[in-house]
């Protein structure tokens, strides 16, 4: 009996909401062109609902188990969704409705970096990728940010930066330097005046006992002694340097070399030889080398 009344139960329940749906209206589809739609809630109407079809293909495709076709597909179908909601978008503000653009999300990439894809076609955003997508062999490349190039500097970038500062020339304008430097310019300054004075002692004590014939005190001498002994050193040391200059100016010669008597001599024979040539004949010339020849002459 309770099986029968289950029954009845189930086919009134289909009854009442085969009744309820045949009183709605029937159920209307999104319009192919955002421009067909007149009224501004109807327009607002589609957008909303192109986003939460966009929300739940998104929400598909954070699965990495539904392979790499099936998200691809979803991708596709995302990114063409999002196209046609800046249609309804941009039919909005047409109808005098806010602008939801200056709202949209950002592309981000793995590690939740804002990434800006571009559209070749200049309107619009461009291709995006969601989720398990992002993933995909040859779009993980994508969002890999390539290693970066240091560039050599040329001589141009390097000579750019330098100016005064670099020699040292504005060192004294902080004041800085100035106040570091002052002790340590009075204290190299007295000693030196300190060893001028030293010196002009040793040389007046030094020409007193000139004068007087008498010995100079043991630190006093020891001291010009030193002095002595310095430009002694000295000048070995450039009288050395000058011996080995003038042993590297000295030339070998390794073939003989006329003396000043042989030289005359061949120049006389060349004066001769020019004048014959020039005064006498050829003729004369030949008669003179039969001579030469016959006496056995070789001058």
């Amino acid at each position: 009996m309770a099986r029968n009344e289950e029954k009845a139960q189930s086919m009134l329940n289909r009854f009442i909401t085969m009744k309820e749906e045949e009183k709605k209206k029937p159920k209307e589809r999104r319009p192919y062109l955002a421009s067909e739609c007149r009224d501004l809630a109807e327009a607002d109407k589609w957008r909303q609902q192109i986003m939460r079809e966009i929300g739940r293909k998104v929400t598909e495709i954070q699965n990495e188990g539904l392979g790499e076709h099936r998200l691809r597909d979803l991708n596709d179908e995302i990114n063409k969704l999002i196209r046609e909601k800046v249609h309804w978008e941009r039919r909005i503000i047409e109808l005098g409705g806010p602008n939801y653009t200056k709202y949209s999300a950002k592309m981000t990439d793995l590690d939740g970096n804002i990434v800006d894809v571009p559209n070749p076609g200049g309107r619009g955003p461009g291709y995006r990728y969601f989720g398990a997508a992002k993933k995909l062999p040859g779009v993980r490349e994508l969002f890999e940010k390539p290693p970066e190039l240091r560039k050599r500097r040329t001589r141009y970038d390097i000579y750019k930066r330098i100016d005064a500062s670099y020699y040292g020339y504005r060192d004294e304008e902080d004041g800085i330097l100035v106040k570091l430097e002052g002790p340590a310019e009075k204290k190299m300054r007295a000693a030196a005046v300190k060893e001028w004075m030293e010196m002009e002692e040793i040389k007046r004590e030094a020409k007193k006992a000139v004068k007087s014939g008498e010995v100079v005190e043991v630190g006093l001498g020891s001291k010009i002694l030193f002095e002595e002994e310095e430009d002694v050193i000295e000048e070995e040391r450039m009288e050395r340097e000058r011996e080995e200059k003038d042993r590297e100016k000295e030339y070998v010669v390794h073939v003989p070399l006329p003396d000043e008597k042989e030289i005359e001599r061949m120049v006389v024979e060349h004066k001769k030889m020019e004048l014959l040539s020039k005064y006498a004949s050829e003729d004369l010339m030949e008669e003179q080398m039969e001579a030469k020849a016959m006496l056995n002459i070789q001058r």
